[in-house]
C-alpha cells in the first residue's frame, strides 16, 4: 500500500516575461498539491493507482492559463495486470516482468525531451490509454508499448482526452551490450484525424538514444537523434533533431561536474512551399532548454555550459550559460509573443541566458530551491 502527499509553493518575480503580450512586472504565487494512493503485491496480478493534482496561480496580472491553473484533476488512474517473472530472468538473475496498464497515466520516458510530465511547470502532462511494459529497469532489456491520447488541460472543465488525437510508441532499452552504454531505440507516432478545427496530421518519429558513464575516467555522455516524416494537413513533413552532452566529474570534495551540451531541432524553411520542416516536440518538458522556460524543442540551436557541485551534504548548486539561435530565421520563435518572419529579416540569434540554482535538503521530506535566471 502506497500513500503519498506532496505540496509545492513557488513564488516568482518575473520582470518583462517574454511569454506575455506586454512588458512589466509579474510576481505570481504558484501552488501545487498532489495526493497518491496505490496498491501492489497484495492483490497480484491486479494492481491499481490513483493520483489527484490541484494546481493554482494567484497574485498575477495576467489571465489564467493551463501552464499554471488546473484545479482538482486526476493525473493518474489505472488498473494493471502484473506478472513478475513471466518472461524469465536475465543473466544476473533479475526478473523480466510483464505489465499491462490501462487508464490515465502520468509518465516520462527517454531524456524527457519528447515525453515528460513537466515537474517544473505547475500543471502536469497526463495521457489516457494503454501502457505495456516487458522487462524492467534492472533487467538487461526492456520494451515499453504506448497507445494513448494526451489529456487536454482545461482551466474551466474536467480534463478530457484530446479529440481525435492518438500517440503510439515502441521504446526499447538495451543494457546488455556494454557496461559503458545503454541504447534506447524508439519509434513514436502521432495521428490526428481531420475534424472541424484541424486538417489532420500523421507523424512518424524514428529515434535512437545512447548514454552512459565511461568507467572510472570521470566522463559521462548522453546523445540522441530523431528523424521525422509524415503529413501535416496538405504539407509533407521532413524534420530532425539531435542532442549531445558530455560531462566530466572531478574527484574533489565538492564533487564538481562540468558539462557541455548542444541541441538542435529544425524549423520550417519556406512558409510558401508544401513541406513542413518544423520538428514536433511531442509532449516533452522545456526546463532543460531554458531556466526561464522560454525555449522549446523546435526551431532551435542551443549550446550550453554547466557546472554542478555539492558544497555540503544537504546542499546542491548548479549554474550555466546558454546561447540561442533559431534554426530557421523564417520560422517562428516558439513560446514567445512573436509572429513568423517570412523574410527572415530579424536574423537567427535570439539571445543568451545565465542561470543559477541552489537546492537545500531539510531532511528526507522537505526541500527549498532558490534560483535566478537572466535572459
Amino acid at each position: 500500500l502506497d500513500v503519498g502527499l506532496d505540496y509545492r509553493y513557488r513564488y516568482e518575480y518575473r520582470d518583462d516575461d517574454i511569454r506575455r503580450p506586454v512588458a512589466g512586472l509579474d510576481d505570481p504565487m504558484l501552488h501545487r498539491t498532489r495526493a497518491y494512493f496505490g496498491v501492489h503485491d497484495l492483490l497480484d496480478p491486479f494492481r491499481f493507482a490513483v493520483e489527484m493534482q490541484d494546481a493554482r496561480r494567484y497574485h498575477s496580472q495576467f489571465p489564467r492559463d493551463n501552464r499554471d491553473w488546473n484545479p482538482f484533476e486526476i493525473i493518474r488512474l489505472y488498473g494493471e495486470l502484473y506478472f513478475e517473472d513471466l518472461l524469465g530472468r536475465d543473466a544476473q538473475g533479475n526478473a523480466r516482468p510483464l505489465s499491462l496498464r490501462y487508464g490515465i497515466h502520468n509518465f516520462e520516458f527517454l531524456d524527457r525531451r519528447l515525453i515528460g510530465n513537466n515537474q517544473w511547470r505547475n500543471t502536469a502532462n497526463a495521457f489516457q490509454g494503454f501502457h505495456g511494459s516487458l522487462g524492467q529497469e534492472h533487467s538487461d532489456w526492456q520494451v515499453d508499448l504506448l497507445a494513448v491520447q494526451p489529456m487536454e488541460r482545461d482551466i474551466d472543465r474536467v480534463d478530457r482526452p484530446a479529440e481525435q488525437l492518438w500517440m503510439y510508441g515502441v521504446i526499447g532499452h538495451w543494457r546488455g551490450w556494454s557496461q559503458f552504454v545503454t541504447l534506447e531505440p524508439y519509434y513514436l507516432a502521432l495521428h490526428q484525424s481531420p475534424y472541424s478545427r484541424v486538417a489532420g496530421r500523421t507523424l512518424h518519429n524514428y529515434g535512437l538514444r545512447a548514454y552512459g558513464i565511461v568507467g572510472e575516467t570521470g566522463f559521462d555522455y548522453d546523445t540522441s537523434f530523431n528523424l521525422q516524416a509524415g503529413r501535416n494537413g496538405a504539407e509533407d513533413t521532413e524534420a530532425w533533431a539531435a542532442t549531445a552532452e558530455l560531462g566530466y566529474s572531478f574527484d574533489l570534495p565538492w564533487q564538481p561536474r562540468f558539462s557541455v551540451f548542444y541541441g538542435q531541432a529544425t524549423g520550417d524553411e519556406n512558409p510558401a512551399d508544401q513541406e513542413d520542416n518544423r520538428f514536433f516536440r511531442f509532449f516533452g518538458f522545456g526546463r532543460p532548454w531554458s531556466a526561464n522556460d522560454y525555449i522549446v524543442f523546435d526551431n532551435i540551436r542551443t549550446p550550453k555550459l554547466r557546472l554542478e557541485c555539492a558544497p555540503a551534504k544537504s546542499v546542491r548548486v548548479d549554474l550555466g550559460y546558454s546561447w540561442y539561435w533559431l534554426d530557421s530565421a523564417t520560422d517562428r520563435f516558439a513560446n514567445a509573443e512573436s509572429q513568423r518572419d517570412p523574410d527572415g529579416a530579424g536574423g537567427r540569434f535570439i539571445g543568451h541566458e545565465f542561470d543559477i540554482r541552489a537546492r537545500f535538503s531539510l531532511g528526507a521530506m522537505t526541500e527549498i530551491t532558490l534560483g535566478y535566471a537572466h535572459f
